[in-house]
Formats: structure tokens, sequence, C-alpha cells
């Protein structure tokens, strides 16, 4: 890994202070010597001694803390930028995220689109693309369909093709039902979205294409 370069303007005091740290580790080797042949006593030796061991202390801590700050930037962390926001009447919020470019999406149309599906808190409970390999497995439904849960259908309605919408819908228009789509064939992941279907949760949706 390479090494953090410094800035001129912090190098020198850095160098500066560390050549008095090494003076000072001398002086400590010193101090026996010092004691005998220069009529130092014993407390002006421990004084000494002192001052070495604080100032090669204080020169570690700012080193270490300089270098890792320099090595490690921070992340960035920026949300997307949202569109628009739109509250329906059945409390469903929708977060417009891409406006899409291709057809508008009817009631009765039959969408292919991936999700993401987490809890209010932000926990993830399951998607339809793999975080790992990328490979997704899309949902179709049919908007016209009593099968889908209505929030979702309120949330699809009205989408472009290549749109993305954020959506949190409450429990009252989501899983009221176990037969309600779309949910997960796997065990494990159909489990842990139907133990938290009477809290709301957050959607991500992006449209892929009307059949």
């Amino acid at each position: 890994m390479e090494a953090p370069a410094f800035e001129a303007p912090l190098l020198f005091p850095l160098l500066s202070a560390f050549t008095s740290s090494v003076r000072a580790a001398k002086l400590v080797c010193m101090q026996k010597k010092l004691d005998i042949e220069d009529g130092y006593s014993s407390m002006e030796a421990v004084k000494v001694a002192r001052r070495a061991i604080l100032v090669i202390v204080g020169v570690n801590v700012v080193l270490g803390n300089v270098c890792a700050a320099r090595a490690a930037p921070m992340q960035d962390m920026k949300e997307p930028d949202v569109l628009r926001t739109l509250k329906l009447p059945s409390g469903v919020i929708i977060q417009d995220i891409v406006e899409g470019r291709g057809q508008e999406a009817g009631e009765e149309d039959t969408v292919q689109f991936n999700y993401v599906c987490r809890r209010s808190n932000g926990y993830f409970v399951h998607s339809t693309v793999n975080q790992f390999s990328g490979e997704s497995s899309p949902v179709i439904l049919r908007l016209g369909d009593e099968q889908m849960i209505k929030g979702l259908k309120e949330v699809l309605s009205g989408m472009k093709v290549g749109g993305k919408r954020r959506a949190l819908i409450p429990p009252s228009v989501g899983y009221t039902s176990e037969a309600l789509q779309p949910i997960p064939e796997e065990f494990g992941p159909r489990r842990s979205l139907l133990s938290h279907a009477k809290e709301p949760l957050i959607f991500e949706v992006q449209l892929l294409k009307l059949l």
C-alpha cells in the first residue's frame, strides 16, 4: 500500500517534533552517565526521563492520527436526489428518484419490475436483485389483478419504463393476506417478510418494461 503523502506545511513541524523526540530518547539513554559524570541528581535525571517519554508519546499520537486520517478518506454517503414526493389518500408516500422515459404504466398493464423491500428502520427484508452477483429475478404481475398488494399497485401506476420510485407502504395496503404478491419463494425470506407484514414497509421499485 502506498504511504500517504504529507503536504509541506504539515511535514516540517512533524519532522521537527520527530527530531526532538530522538534527542529526548538519547537523553533517556544517557541518564546514568549524566548522573555520574555531570553531577546530575537523581531527581533531575528522573525529570529528564519524564520529559523524553512525554515527547515521544505525543509525537507518536500525532503521527498516528495524521496517517490514519490521510490514508482513510471518508466515504460519500449522499442520498439520491428526490424529484418529487407525493402522499396518497391510502397513506402511501411516494418519492420519484428517476423519471423514466418509456411508456407509462396503466391499470390494465402487465409490468415487469425489480424491487428492494426494507423495514421502516432501514433493515433489509428482500430483494429481486442479488446484492453480490448483481443478477436479478424480476417480478411480472398485472396491475389490475387482485393478487398484488394494493400499496404497490399505487406505486407502479403512472410510472414510466426505466423509472425508479421509493415508497413507504402502510400495513393496511400491504400484506393483508399471505397469498398476496410479490413475495419470495424461498422459505427464509418469505418468513422474514410475513413476520413484518403488520408494520410499514419501504419499497424501492424500478419499472423495467410493460408486457
